[in-house]
């Protein structure tokens, strides 16, 4: 084993440890049930807050994914909390799929049915019955998937639309969170719809869901894809581009998920095509989106030339997970320098040594912003738990 992959999965195997010991000792709602909603910075509870799907849903992923890493019953119990608390207050009884936000004590507050949550969904329920083995999870995952080839696979354009009301009728405002742009279709929601087919195509071998994750693959090469080796992020419904932004985090985190879907289907042309583009874009990511400390940035616009040298949590686990990928590919060294730069800043910078967890995000300058939280709508342990199941 290469010095600097071995150095990784152990320092990676103990940040996994540390990473589920805290959502576990610090996010249980013993009062209202489920999972606490917010965390602010300094790790103090915030009363009150509103419960997230995305948060949610994505504690019932890291935990299953954990579980079966480790072979392990460890965690099924904080497993089957998760389930039975989306079970019982997130999924739509009436209309399918989940809700977006609930109160605190799990009243829904805004039952928009977001595509990209829906998504989550699936992704962790397959996971979940993975672990569990519990049919009717599977079979919910599969409910969901069905509601989105009905009514937000676009059959005239190709792709998929971002947002609809409750009852899945048109909606006006298709926002995921107040940065993004009011677009038809993005390339983040497309991104997480691929890794969710990818992971229930592993228990649901369904020729309809084989050919979605085809389309899918080829829509990245096709409309997101740019001669720059970027990720286009905002589109209109007929595919006409709206924004201009690159994105580092999710350009190398469609690296890798790319090649995970061409491998599920076990479609070796698509399988050498997606390891192509992987090297083009990681090449593409080294030369842009590292700083000289190490640490991934968020954002540029080349349009504008403003560069958002901020370094949020999320890119450096996918830059690590994304970066070796292309090393399996290509035996380049200069992957794992990078990846072991990027994950030495992440531990002097973005790890909270006092209290768990990684923070939210440090400016250029490597100063904490101490204003966003700890736990939170958009902030939970998928991104790193991952990258260290992945490495370690």
């Amino acid at each position: 084993m290469h010095p600097i992959i071995e150095k990784l999965s152990l320092s990676l195997g103990s940040e996994l440890r540390n990473i589920l010991n805290y959502w576990k000792d610090n996010t249980i709602d013993n009062v209202d049930g489920g999972f606490v909603g917010e965390r602010d910075h300094f790790n103090n509870l915030v009363p009150n807050a509103s419960k997230g799907i995305i948060l949610n849903s994505r504690l019932l992923w890291s935990f299953s994914a954990a579980s079966n890493h480790y072979k392990s019953n460890e965690y099924k119990d904080i497993c089957d909390r998760s389930y039975n608390y989306l079970k019982t207050f997130f999924k739509d009884e009436n209309y399918g799929g989940v809700f977006w936000e609930l109160d605190s004590k799990g009243s829904p507050i805004n039952t928009r049915k977001q595509v990209y949550a829906q998504a989550f969904m699936i992704y962790a329920l397959s996971e979940y019955y993975m672990f569990s083995g519990n049919k009717e999870a599977l079979d919910w995952s599969i409910e969901i998937y069905e509601l989105i080839e009905k009514y937000a696979n676009d059959s005239v354009n190709k792709g998929y639309i971002e947002a609809f009301n409750e009852d899945w009728s048109p909606i006006e405002d298709m926002r995921l969170s107040d940065k993004d742009e009011n677009e038809a279709k993005t390339m983040n929601t497309h991104l997480h719809v691929l890794e969710a087919y990818t992971n229930l195509y592993k228990v649901y071998k369904n020729q309809s869901l084989k050919n979605n994750l085809t389309e899918l693959i080829q829509l990245f090469f096709d409309k997101f894809l740019t001669k720059e080796n970027h990720l286009n992020l905002f589109f209109d419904e007929e595919w006409n581009l709206k924004s201009s932004v690159v994105s580092f985090g999710h350009d190398i985190e469609t690296a890798w998920l790319l090649i995970e879907a061409a491998k599920v289907i076990e479609n070796q042309e698509l399988i050498n095509e997606t390891n192509k583009v992987a090297i083009l874009i990681a090449d593409r990511f080294l030369e842009k989106g590292i700083d000289e400390d190490g640490g991934v940035l968020n954002e540029y616009d080349p349009e504008t030339g403003r560069l958002d040298g901020d370094k949020h949590w999320w890119p450096q686990a996918e830059a690590l997970v994304g970066l070796r990928y292309a090393y399996n590919i290509s035996n380049d060294e200069k992957y794992l320098n990078a990846s072991s730069a990027i994950w030495e800043f992440t531990q002097k910078n973005i790890i909270d040594n006092e209290n768990g967890e990684w923070f939210w995000r440090v400016d250029k300058s490597r100063n904490l912003i101490t204003t966003e939280y700890k736990v939170g709508m958009w902030k939970a342990p998928y991104h790193n738990s991952r990258a260290c199941i992945n490495l370690s």
